[in-house]
């Protein structure tokens, strides 16, 4: 296990997080930047674009498969090790899918490529953690997914113009090099801490985990982590195939789309960050899901008014991301805390559970979808944010009452 003491917030200091984003920056736009481009590159491989939404679903099933190697390896050898040479491999990757032939080989790299998620949440979010006190460490997370949001926002415009302009594997291209600069900069800002070496054989890993998984509060708090996230999630997967196959959008609309949905999220992290010193730890969460929740119900009376569906969907969807925005880095570090093994093998375990999740549910409602077009879609976002309101939200309840016990604010 690692030795580590906590820093404040600086300057000096936040040069570590800001090489870390771009690193975050470059995995995540290697997902928004290529989805609007999936009509594309199906159509080239002669596909149906009913595989569009799988680029997603396997890049993220990639970073599941890897992390619950990461964390562990990460509290062995230390986080910057393997960040490092994540890094590095996440470059490879990149520049291997410009040679993929079919479908099949460009979903296999897609799944190399997602290895960057964990090496983003199992590695480098532990180091942030580990790295800065409580509500620092919660402002450098939303400060990190407001830069990140630039992916997003930027990605689908870059993607439509890569569509009407130039070849889809400039994008790639581009987001090696991104990935080359953040492995100079983590090189040269990442902390450099003494670290412990485990002299405990590899199989007490598993005995970590287990120790882990049989946290219910661990448990509860973790699996409401895709709850909040996987709406947003299914709109950067399906809102390609929604907006521009299904309701006839351009390219460039449909890169405008995003900006409002996408801008909620930033204006959610705002938020948080700047009332994150005058509330208990949690209240945002109480705040912002109640939103979320709104936000679905507006989708479901767009589908029933179907001359107002866009609308609906753009207001909709920004309400959710707002109260994501305000929930999810306090709901992150309420998870990551709540079990006491190393930070390491618990953010692996967390990223497992979310990304196969995320997996899961992509797909199912990827093919829900085709059955039952915009109803499925908006139920799924309605049915994953209700059942928040059920064990995630007592077992919140209940970590606030402690922590007002404990007089920790």
């Amino acid at each position: 296990m690692q030795n580590t003491h906590t820093t404040k917030l600086t300057r000096a200091t936040m040069m570590f997080p800001l090489a870390l984003v771009l690193f975050e920056f470059s995995v995540y736009i290697c997902n928004d930047l290529v989805q609007p481009a999936m009509l594309a590159i199906t159509k080239d491989f002669g596909v149906s674009s009913t595989w569009a939404p799988s680029s997603m679903s396997f890049f993220l099933l990639g970073g599941a498969c890897v992390a619950a190697l990461l964390g562990p390896l990460s509290d062995r050898l230390g986080r910057r090790r393997v960040l490092l040479g994540g890094v590095a491999f996440f470059v490879i990757t990149c520049l291997a899918i410009l040679l993929t032939p079919n479908i099949e080989s460009f979903l296999a790299v897609r799944f190399l490529q997602g290895f960057g998620l964990s090496v983003i949440a199992a590695v480098g979010y532990a180091a942030i953690q580990e790295s800065f006190e409580e509500r620092d460490a919660i402002k450098v997370m939303a400060l990190m997914a407001n830069v990140s949001l630039l992916a997003p926002l930027l990605g689908p415009v870059l993607g439509a113009f890569m569509i009407e302009h130039v070849s889809w594997h400039w994008g790639f291209i581009g987001i090696a090099i991104l990935s080359f600069l953040s492995w100079f900069g983590l090189n040269a800002k990442m902390p450099k801490r003494k670290v412990s070496v485990s002299k405990k054989p590899w199989i007490y890993v598993w005995d970590d985990y287990k120790q882990i998984l049989k946290n219910k509060r661990f448990l509860i708090l973790t699996l409401s982590l895709p709850l909040v996230c996987l709406p947003l999630m299914l709109w950067i997967a399906l809102s390609p195939v929604i907006l521009v196959e299904r309701l006839g959008l351009s390219s460039m609309q449909y890169g405008m789309a995003q900006f409002p949905v996408l801008g909620g999220l930033i204006a959610g992290n705002i938020v948080l960050m700047k009332i994150i010193e005058k509330v208990p730890l949690g209240r945002t969460i109480m705040w912002g899901i109640p939103l979320m929740f709104v936000g679905t119900l507006i989708l479901l009376l767009g589908v029933c008014i179907p001359d107002y569906f866009v609308a609906c969907l753009i207001i909709g969807m920004t309400l959710i991301s707002f109260g994501e925005g305000m929930s999810f880095s306090v709901l992150y570090r309420f998870a990551l805390m709540s079990s006491e093994a190393p930070k390491g093998t618990v953010a692996a375990a967390v990223s497992v559970l979310m990304m196969f999740s995320f997996f899961i549910m992509i797909e199912v409602i990827r093919m829900l979808y085709e059955a039952f077009d915009l109803w499925a879609y908006s139920l799924s976002c309605f049915i994953l944010i209700a059942f928040w309101f059920g064990l995630p939200r007592l077992q919140l309840k209940k970590l606030m009452h402690e922590r007002k016990l404990k007089g920790e604010f």
